[in-house]
């Protein structure tokens, strides 16, 4: 992420020489990829709940949301 907003925010400042809008650009393509990543954790989460739910095995194959007391 760092590096795209790195490469989006130098190659804007070559491009229209306007600092201001290679900071505006760069501000906007974080959003995107924030988004995103939003989106996509989202996405995973609720299709794991989903095929969990749906799935038809006796055993249950979501763990616990606990810690089962190792420490690394």
């Amino acid at each position: 992420m760092s590096a795209t907003a790195v490469i989006v925010a130098v190659w804007t400042y070559m491009a229209t020489g306007s600092f201001w809008e290679a900071f505006a650009w760069t501000i906007v393509t974080l959003l995107v990829l924030q988004v995103g990543y939003f989106v996509l954790v989202v996405r995973l989460i609720f299709g794991r709940a989903h095929h969990a739910a749906t799935s038809q095995d006796p055993v249950d194959a979501v763990p616990p949301l606990h810690r089962d007391g190792v420490w690394f």
